[in-house]
């Protein structure tokens, strides 16, 4: 029988808006613990060596900050909730190498009135948008449906693990 190897992540959350705190409480383990659930239920992609670490940098940022990093990266004038800059991975490397998959930026304006308007809480709708996130950093996109389809199971299996209800059935 093949043994599980351990999902071991770096998470660096940086809190760029004093309202995360007040909308979430303390990020950064949420954060954490999603990105892990994202990464468990991915398949591993080509560059991440087995038992090395992943490393993910967070940005939580005012809807003007991540207006600006859409506007600079994608020409889209206009903020988002979560936008995902995916680094370029290496070739297979060492076992035990700490390989850094990219970065995660989040709208708190964005997030705030979608939780709201979509009957979520915040900490869950923010878990959901960390698992996105990490799942566009390993690759996976909704360009096609049946890619969203992919995406959305692959949401549903992590938020599950977390305890998480499934947002589509609540679109």
């Amino acid at each position: 029988m093949k043994r599980a190897v351990p999902i071991r992540a770096a998470i660096t959350v940086v809190i760029d808006d004093r309202g995360w705190p007040r909308l979430v409480g303390d990020p950064a383990p949420l954060l954490r613990r999603a990105a892990r659930a994202a990464l468990k239920v991915a398949r591993r992609p080509r560059g991440l060596p087995p038992g090395g670490t992943t490393a993910i940098a967070v940005a939580l940022l005012s809807d003007r900050g991540v207006q600006r990093l859409n506007r600079d990266f994608r020409g889209k004038d206009k903020p988002t909730n979560v936008l995902s800059f995916p680094a370029a991975l290496l070739p297979d490397g060492p076992k035990g190498r700490r390989v850094e998959i990219g970065d995660i930026a989040l709208a708190l304006g964005v997030v705030r009135r979608e939780a709201k308007a979509q009957g979520k809480a915040p900490t869950d709708h923010l878990a959901h948008l960390m698992v996105h996130g990490v799942l566009h950093l390993l690759g996976y996109d909704h360009e096609t449906d049946r890619d969203a389809a992919r995406m959305e199971r692959l949401e549903r299996k992590a938020l599950a693990a977390l305890g998480i209800a499934d947002p589509y059935l609540l679109d």
